[in-house]
């Protein structure tokens, strides 16, 4: 359940820096999931990382995450999940706006690792940070606060609804494993690799919602639909 989250500019070496850690952390006794940027935004990065949490491996985003707000987020999901966590900051290429540097004197930047070039990564801090460390307990602030809006909600529901019936529709008329279902409103369809079940889907949907409505934003109306189509094909394996 630990969970690495690396920062930095373009071109500060952070996919190499998930690789190496993916190859340290991971093993027979755990996995390592490396999740990048997601086409979703942030609402989809975060429910990535909330869904790879609920499992007893590593999970290492490897994305910008230049923005404090977006750190602070993926800090609240660990504390929400109960697990453990770091900050690596990747130092290299150009820093600039929109990037702001981790500050260890933030609670969501700490503990906090920094890599330099071709510097070796700190492995065996990190790995006490991870694995010898107790996380912090959760914080009424990393707690699923009521939805404010009920518009957003509404759209939530009614989007993830019709996702669920076109595929179930889609099953009963006949389709296979490797066929396109498309949905109504959505760009991409879903290609399933087996034959999925209501109860299946519906548990699905449930933490969806459950993810996304903690962070509910108008800008992400058009793209619901799209959105848990993403997550229904990285969760359907």
């Amino acid at each position: 359940m630990p969970l690495v989250v690396l920062c930095g500019p373009p071109g500060s070496g952070k996919s190499r820096r998930a690789a190496e850690l993916r190859e340290a952390l991971g093993g027979p006794e755990r996995r390592a999931h490396v999740v990048a940027e997601p086409e979703g935004g942030r609402a989809a990065l975060r429910a990535e990382v909330e869904r790879l949490l609920s499992r007893r491996d590593v999970v290492i985003v490897d994305a910008g995450n230049e923005l404090r707000s977006i750190r602070y987020e993926l800090y609240c999901a660990a504390r929400q999940a109960g697990t453990a966590r770091c900050v690596l900051h990747c130092a290299g290429g150009a820093e600039q706006p929109p990037f702001e540097a981790p500050d260890p004197r933030n609670r969501w930047d700490r503990p906090l690792f920094t890599a330099h070039g071709e510097e070796p990564l700190p492995l065996a801090d990190i790995r006490a940070a991870l694995f010898e460390s107790a996380p912090p307990p959760p914080h009424r602030a990393t707690r699923a606060q009521p939805l404010q809006s009920c518009g957003f909600l509404h759209h939530l529901d009614r989007a993830t609804q019709d996702v669920v019936a076109a595929v179930m529709a889609a099953q009963r008329s006949g389709a296979q494993p490797g066929e396109v279902v498309r949905v109504p409103g959505a760009a991409e369809g879903l290609v399933l690799s087996r034959p999925v079940s209501m109860a299946e889907l519906s548990r699905l949907r449930r933490q969806f919602i459950s993810y996304t409505k903690m962070q509910p934003s108008d800008e992400n109306l058009p793209q619901l639909a799209s959105m848990f189509l993403q997550y229904l094909s990285r969760s359907i394996q």
